[in-house]
Order: C-alpha cells, then sequence, then structure tokens
C-alpha cells in the first residue's frame, strides 16, 4: 500500500497523542517516524509506532515531561530528558548547540536520560541542515558479543554523520551500526521465517548461525570483527560516559511493553567547517570528484533526498489506524 509521508507523519502523531503523549512531543517523535519511511529506513520508521505506544501507556516513556537544557560550558550543552522521548529532547537543545558551535568552532551536544532514539541520523541531518558537521553516537541494549565470546555485552551502537553541502543538501551522510546488522533485521527475518546470512549473528554457544531464533538467543557479532568491536566499545563509553545514562547491560529489550524506562544518552559533535580553514568545501569538492571518477563507487547518502511516498505492508498500516483511531 502507497501511503505519503505527510500521511505517515499525521496518524503516527495521532496514534501518539492517542495513548498519552504531549502535541508538541509526538509531533517530533512523528517527524522521525516519517523521515525514517522516507529514506527507507523502515527498521525506524512505522515498525517502532506501536511499541511506542504501548510504552507511553506502560510508562516505560514520559511523552509530556518538558527537557531540560542547560549549556554547560561554552562549547557544551547538556540536555536531561527527564525519561521522555529522545527527539524532542534533541528538538530542544539543539538551537543552543547550534550557538556554541558556531561561537566556539565546535561543541557537544549530550542528550541524557532519553527513550531510544532509532536512527541517529535523523539528528545530524538536522545539525547539517544548519550548515554543520554532525556527528553522532548512541548505545542500546546489549546483544552484541564481542569477537570470540557469546555473551550479549554492547548494544547495536550505532554512528551516523551527516556533512553539509550546497544548497542544503548533505555532501554525504550515513548512519550504521557498528554490529554487523541491525537487530530489527533478524526479528523481521524470523517473523517471515527466513534464514539469515552467515556472519550476522552467533547462537548460544557461540557458534555461527543462519537460524534467526537461535541468534535471538545468542548474539549478533561487530562488523568487521575487532575493528567493529573497538569502535562499538567507543560508542558505549561516549553514549553512556558523557551522558550519565546507562551501559548496553543496564537496558531492558527496547521494545518489551513493560519495565523500567530505557534511560539511554546520545551525544552528537557539531563542528563548523570553516572554523580551521576557508578550504572544506573545495577539498570536498575533490574528493567528490575522485569517488566519482569510479562508475562503481559512491558517496553514502549523498543522492539521498527521500520520498514523497513509502510502500507500507496492509498489516501494518491496518494496525496504523488502529493505533490513531482509524
Amino acid at each position: 500500500m502507497d501511503i505519503s509521508i505527510s500521511e505517515i507523519e499525521a496518524r503516527s502523531h495521532a496514534a501518539l497523542v492517542a495513548h498519552g503523549a504531549g502535541d508538541w512531543q509526538a509531533r517530533e517523535v512523528a517527524r522521525a517516524v516519517a523521515r525514517a519511511e522516507a529514506t527507507g529506513n523502515v527498521i525506524c520508521g512505522l515498525y517502532y509506532l506501536e511499541s511506542y505506544c504501548t510504552q507511553l501507556v506502560s510508562g516505560r516513556v514520559n511523552g509530556t515531561v518538558d527537557p531540560e537544557v542547560v549549556r554547560v560550558r561554552p562549547g557544551a550543552v547538556t540536555v536531561n530528558g527527564r525519561l521522555g522521548f529522545a527527539q524532542p529532547a534533541f528538538a530542544r537543545g539543539l538551537p543552543e548547540a547550534v550557538a556554541a558551535a558556531r561561537e566556539c568552532g565546535i561543541a557537544c551536544l549530550a542528550v541524557a536520560h532519553t527513550h531510544t532514539c532509532t536512527s541517529l541520523g535523523f539528528f545530524t541531518e538536522q545539525i547539517a541542515a544548519e550548515g554543520l558537521i554532525g556527528l553522532g553516537f548512541t548505545n542500546a541494549s546489549a546483544i552484541v558479543a564481542g569477537p570470540g565470546g557469546r555473551k550479549p555485552t554492547l548494544g547495536t551502537n550505532p554512528i551516523a554523520v551527516t556533512i553539509p553541502g550546497p544548497n542544503g543538501h548533505p555532501r554525504m551522510h550515513a548512519d550504521f551500526s557498528t554490529a554487523a546488522v541491525a537487530l530489527g533485521k533478524i526479528t523481521m527475518a524470523k517473523a517471515a521465517g527466513e534464514s539469515i546470512p552467515l556472519g550476522w549473528a552467533v547462537d548460544a554457544e557461540g557458534e555461527p548461525t543462519t537460524d534467526p531464533e537461535a541468534a535471538l538467543g545468542g548474539a549478533l557479532v561487530s562488523a568487521a570483527g575487532y575493528k567493529g568491536w573497538a569502535i562499538g566499545l567507543m560508542v558505549e563509553m561516549l553514549a553512556a560516559g558523557l551522558t550519565g545514562s546507562v551501559t548496553s547491560r543496564e537496558v531492558k529489550g527496547l521494545k518489551l511493553p513493560d519495565g523500567p524506562p530505557h534511560d539511554l544518552g546520545q551525544v552528537y559533535i557539531l563542528i563548523d567547517p570553516d572554523t580551521h580553514s576557508d578550504q572544506f568545501g573545495a577539498i570536498a569538492d575533490r574528493v567528490a570528484a575522485a569517488v566519482a571518477e569510479d562508475a562503481g563507487a559512491r558517496i553514502p547518502g549523498a543522492r539521498a533526498r527521500g520520498r514523497d511516498s513509502a510502500d507500507v505492508p496492509d498489516a501494518l498500516w491496518a494496525r496504523v489506524l488502529e493505533l490513531s483511531g482509524g
């Protein structure tokens, strides 16, 4: 079923408000859901909406809280999300962080004590829209084991980066897990009765598996082995340590209907590209030209603009309509 992105956003907002979110808080979350669908990131789009609604009712997330924003140092902004959604917390902190980055050349925005932010790229895109380089880091419930191990220790611990370009379009946009794959792809494979490729996960005994159910009972593995593991550990220490939020081991399953709030943190670095040199744009253009010489290569996200509609499975859209009151 082909659904317009505007309809997806409106229905998502209605569903969130119907289950206890405040109007402006719901609008920020609905924007994120719609943007995920527009870019084909279905795992972070409508796929998550029912979980948001369920956890609003159970109290795992506070949908009406007002985040607290503090400029703790000239180049550092902290937002206390107060166990609410990450999207409104970021929205409240972004203007102050942008001002700090323009004043200092670089700034750090720490968003603490929030619900899962789902797609990090949604946030770094907003930083780049201000003409700043945006990098983002966050952690999640433990599902990744270290190389040679079998015990989940880290979350999928994604990284996102968006580099601004001319005419409001990014020169580069990348949003990826430091695990070999997003957990949602395994749960979707299980629901569809499909196998998964080797190299995504290990079973409870630490053996590689193609069975999604065995993978969910075991652990994911890091992308690129020890390299991905090291980057995942870095993300863990930044996201949890700099925000005073929880480590991956301390987070219960993100989509479980009941339980304690997620209490996760995200860290964003905002860089003015003209701080150290006025050559950033020209050099970035030379890099892009070099990439373009190879017909099979591309810069991630440089051509992505987002669609006006998304293909939504019938059963999922029916559930969205139900959640939003028809």
